[in-house]
């Protein structure tokens, strides 16, 4: 059995990789479980062109396995909703319904998606309040993650909005700090570390998608080969900043790059930059 690289060296923040619409759903797990991550996510992500996966491509005992392995191995799994799903439409919300019902199957402990502002703060709160019900019963986390266009100020307001729900466990649900997007953010363009900083010190931050750019697309660069590859100065304010969070969460790396040993290395300087910190 290999062993856990990632949670031998820190059994308290994780790293893992992401399955890719590039690969086989199952691909990038088995990569994961063979080179000792000790997380790893499910993002169905089917592209127009007919490329990616569904829920629906994970067969009951696909899903038996996945959850056996994962055990196995002790990595600790979780879903990134399809981007398309908007809590704020029944569809959307049905999406995301699918991916609680597949946590709950594979055993993944936290659910993901995305912030959205196209309506206003009060009714996306109103509207994921039975899921973060529904999540309370089924013993998933919820967390939400910033898009490039959402802002700190957004995140502070609707945790605000969530303190206020009757019966909601403000536990349950926690914020998906994604660095790339916030590095695109048009408030704070390459500076995500600022980003981070305008964030209310209470938003509790649950979990973390790793990924790098230049400040001018979505590029989904693994760490370290954009601008950390020059200087590793941003990724160590983080790194600091979360542990002064208590962060205890995933760190997930959003790409299945050529070669997939970009993945280790990341992974390997990560830890380096953790056990320093």
């Amino acid at each position: 059995m290999p062993q856990n690289t990632n949670s031998k060296l820190n059994a308290e923040i994780r790293i893992g990789n992401q399955t890719s619409f590039s690969a086989e759903p199952i691909q990038p797990f088995e990569y994961a479980i063979e080179n000792g991550f000790s997380a790893f996510e499910w993002f169905p992500d089917k592209q127009p062109a007919g490329q990616g996966w569904e829920i629906d491509d994970l067969s009951a005992g696909m899903r038996s396995d996945i959850k056996k392995r994962a055990l196995e191995h002790d990595v600790r799994m979780s879903i990134h909703s399809p981007w398309t799903a908007n809590p704020l439409t029944t569809e959307g919300q049905a999406a995301i319904l699918e991916c609680f019902k597949l946590a709950r199957d594979i055993d993944a402990k936290l659910v993901n998606f995305h912030l959205l502002t196209d309506k206003s703060l009060e009714a996306y709160s109103e509207a994921i309040e039975p899921l973060i019900k529904f999540s309370a019963e089924l013993g998933v986390k919820i967390s939400l993650e910033n898009t490039p266009i959402t802002t700190p100020d957004d995140f502070n307001n609707l945790f605000r909005l969530l303190g206020n729900l009757t019966g909601v466990n403000s536990e349950q649900v926690g914020m998906c700090f994604d660095v790339g997007h916030a590095n695109l953010c048009g408030l704070t363009k390459n500076d995500y570390i600022g980003f981070l900083d305008r964030l209310d010190l209470n938003i509790p931050i649950n979990h973390i998608h790793l990924h790098e750019n230049h400040g001018d697309y979505d590029a989904h660069l693994t760490v370290f080969t954009g601008p950390a590859k020059n200087s590793d100065t941003g990724l160590r304010m983080l790194i600091e900043r979360l542990k002064k969070r208590g962060f205890t969460g995933s760190m997930i790396l959003e790409q299945w790059p050529q070669p997939p040993l970009l993945l280790n290395q990341a992974r390997d300087r990560l830890n380096e930059i953790i056990s320093e910190s």
